[in-house]
């Protein structure tokens, strides 16, 4: 949400969305730089937004605005802070750091942005360089530029990319949150996007307008059927006393019913939101 439009700020604290990251950067044009960055910690601080997850996005660190904008998150207190162009675990470090010396309470963890080549290719170092790190954020537009990639149905050109943020994620137990999908008007675009990103294994996705809203909750929340059968296979494996069980005709074993717990795991973080 642009921290330099009021209305959408105002707006924001009726989605229906998991986490909300009110923008210093590309969303802000350079005469409202100051203006916005006012407005987000006003509205960090205003407890307006009920249980959504709060973060402020500043500038990055090669701009005049990143020092002001992160003094002024941390004396915020946002859940996070969301840091463009993150391309090395010493960055990484160097952030931590100053998030500290700005007086950043514990509760406020750092996001970081994986936007480059280079990020990829660093990005299981990037994600174990500090446990205040605890998400990562693919900037799949400017990872497209980088790669003098194209946008197109299927992202094949982004797929290897795409493939090791997530491995660098769970490698590290990190959560990884998918790009953005820029045309707001092509919803089947988009739904085939977010369960693309689903099915690779992201566990959400970052959206651009609120139309898209309620298209990424559906395509990454447990559906009713996924819930019954988590359930149904759980009971089935407790039932069988030993090491293996079947369910619905198919062999059940304890990876199974740890994924069946994450499944109702979501699902009752959903519930306990609305």
């Amino acid at each position: 949400m642009p921290g330099s439009n009021e209305r959408a700020l105002e707006k924001a604290t009726g989605l229906p969305a998991d986490g909300l990251i009110l923008d210093l950067e590309d969303a802000v044009a350079p005469e409202a730089k100051v203006a916005a960055r006012e407005n987000v910690v006003a509205a960090v601080q205003s407890g307006n937004y009920g249980k959504r997850e709060l973060t402020i996005r500043v500038n990055g660190a090669d701009t005049e605005w990143h020092a002001d904008d992160l003094q002024a998150a941390a004396a915020a207190g946002p859940d996070a802070i969301v840091v463009p162009k993150v391309n090395s675990p010493a960055a990484v470090r160097e952030l931590v750091d100053a998030m500290e010396k700005a007086g950043a309470p514990d509760k406020t963890k750092l996001w970081a942005m994986i936007e480059s080549p280079y990020a990829i290719l660093h990005a299981e170092e990037i994600a174990a360089a500090s446990e205040r790190l605890t998400v990562l954020v693919l900037g799949t537009n400017d990872l497209v530029k980088e790669l003098y990639a194209e946008h197109v149905p299927g992202r094949a050109p982004l797929l290897a990319s795409l493939g090791l943020a997530v491995l660098a994620a769970r490698a590290t137990g990190k959560v990884v949150l998918d790009g953005v999908y820029n045309d707001v008007k092509n919803l089947d675009g988009f739904l085939a996007e977010c369960e693309q990103g689903r099915l690779m294994g992201f566990d959400g996705k970052t959206l651009i307008h609120p139309s898209q809203v309620d298209g990424a909750n559906a395509a990454f929340a447990p559906s009713e059927q996924a819930v019954a059968d988590a359930h149904g296979l759980i009971e089935a494996f407790e039932s069988a006393g030993s090491g293996v069980a079947t369910y619905n005709g198919k062999m059940v074993e304890s990876l199974h019913v740890e994924s069946a717990r994450r499944t109702l795991s979501i699902a009752d973080a959903i519930a306990s939101l609305s």
